[in-house]
């Protein structure tokens, strides 16, 4: 079956699927995009995501021209033409076309969105045994909490991850633990689960909005605080979140075991409430 991907409000088979040469995106890395899980045919948390989306947007003074209900409805089109149950959808939407200055262009110019899908099941094998992650120093920009399409700092943190057989890289700003390459952190200490408190630093993970819900609701105790690299190695728990890996336990940072090296009940409380979450969403 030939892929269908989404170039503005056309739907269209990714052989013409085609973005012009002085895209923003291309030249500037000018502009935003979401993620979203689908569930057995339901988007996931698509509000928030979209929501977030908008957010972003007007954090760089860029017009969408789209509401979020426009955008769920293409996207729905696009899951239907594609016909994914299982898996996620990428959207993302630059500035547009325009002769390259670094300067917004004068007049403004339409912005350029595109999307697509996968198809993929949920990642059970990790969920249950848990992952690798390492330790590293975030180079990143100053506004993380923008979705933008400025990840250099993430690929390099996540390359460097890869070379050490992890699944991610757990990075910090001198002694402080901010977040990982693609995921929100999280260390349990004394049944009590520490993480970054939303500012400039972190992105505020929709999964981690979810996770701070199912903790609040099984009376677990959710402190927003900075720590230190020192304080995750030290944790009973270690717990990295994302749209795409969900609630994934962490059993070993930078090579030394945590804890007893096995998930731990805060993290299959999590992961059980998780699920929980998912089948009311689709209800």
């Amino acid at each position: 079956m030939t892929t269908k991907v989404l170039i503005n409000e056309q739907i269209v088979d990714e052989k013409d699927a085609t973005i012009p040469y002085n895209d923003r995106g291309f030249t500037f890395g000018d502009g935003i995009y979401e993620y979203i899980r689908v569930y057995d045919n339901h988007l996931f948390t698509a509000k928030p995501h979209l929501e977030r989306l908008v957010r972003s947007a007007d954090e760089i003074g860029l017009d969408l021209k789209y509401s979020v209900e426009d955008l769920t409805e293409l996207i729905k089109e696009l899951i239907a033409a594609n016909h994914i149950s299982n898996g996620g959808v990428y959207l993302q939407i630059t500035r547009g076309a325009a002769p390259r200055d670094h300067a917004f262009p004068t007049p403004a110019v339409e912005p350029n969105l595109m999307a697509f899908c996968k198809s993929y099941d949920r990642p059970f094998k990790d969920l249950e045994n848990g992952v690798q992650a390492v330790t590293t120093e975030d180079i990143r920009w100053l506004r993380c909490d923008i979705k933008s399409l400025n990840l250099l700092g993430n690929v390099l943190a996540k390359e460097y991850a890869v070379k050490y057989n992890a699944a991610e890289a757990i990075q910090h700003r001198g002694e402080t633990v901010t977040e990982g390459s693609s995921s929100n952190v999280y260390a349990v200490k004394d049944g009590v689960i520490y993480t970054h408190p939303i500012n400039q630093f972190i992105l505020n993970g929709i999964t981690r909005r979810v996770i701070k819900e199912i903790a609040e609701a099984r009376d677990i105790p959710f402190k927003e605080e900075t720590f230190t690299v020192d304080f995750l190695k030290q944790a009973d728990e270690i717990i990295i979140s994302s749209t795409s890996v969900e609630v994934m336990p962490v059993v070993k940072l930078d090579g030394e075991v945590v804890g007893d090296g096995s998930v731990g009940p805060i993290a299959k409380q999590l992961q059980a409430g998780f699920v929980e979450y998912i089948e009311q969403q689709n209800a």
